[in-house]
């Protein structure tokens, strides 16, 4: 409060000026670093989230054609398992009395040599089925690794904030450690480890 050239200091006027001129610019060097660590962690972290929702997508789709993979294949395998039925047929067919035998025995070989195709085909579409889910499986662990460094990205950032309020350098020092786990573990991830 002023008037007439009088001034008389607030309360907490005076701590103000004393932490402005005994290292008050310091202690805003301070609160600015953190600030910007932490804008920059929480960028990092979109990014890794980013990462890891990739991961689990690419997981599920990779699961899903695997999913489809082994349908076919299992429809290829009654597919078989009907042209076997067939042979069989075809075959005791041959055993009763006077049937004409050439037509049976050409039926059981056709049929042999189409089930021969079908099975094929049957495992060609198992094998499939079997790339697809070891795909997943390694985007899986891919997202288990991105998802693991955005935990620890998100820890570093509650640090920054604590470190914030405390202005405890040793909470600093746990920030940037953090925040280096967490790359590590973001950098596993990129080389599929």
């Amino acid at each position: 409060m002023s008037g007439a050239g009088f001034h008389v200091h607030g309360p907490h006027d005076h701590a103000v000026e004393h932490a402005a001129h005994d290292g008050g610019e310091a202690d805003a060097g301070f609160g600015g670093r953190m600030a910007m660590t932490t804008a920059i962690l929480a960028t990092v972290g979109a990014l890794f989230s980013y990462q890891g929702g990739a991961t689990q997508n690419n997981a599920m789709i990779f699961k899903n054609n695997a999913a489809i993979k082994k349908t076919e294949a299992s429809n290829q395998w009654n597919y078989y398992q009907a042209k076997s039925s067939k042979q069989n047929l075809a075959e005791l067919a041959m055993a009763l009395p006077g049937v004409d035998l050439e037509k049976y025995r050409k039926e059981v070989a056709r049929y042999k040599d189409e089930k021969e195709v079908i099975r094929k085909d049957a495992e060609k579409l198992e094998a499939e089925s079997r790339k697809w889910d070891e795909e997943s499986e390694k985007q899986i662990h891919l997202h288990h690794r991105w998802a693991q460094a955005m935990t620890v990205i998100q820890v570093a950032i509650a640090l920054a904030a604590i470190t914030l309020i405390t202005r405890k350098k040793w909470l600093q020092t746990a920030v940037y450690v953090a925040a280096a786990g967490s790359g590590i573990l973001a950098a596993l991830a990129l080389l599929h480890i």
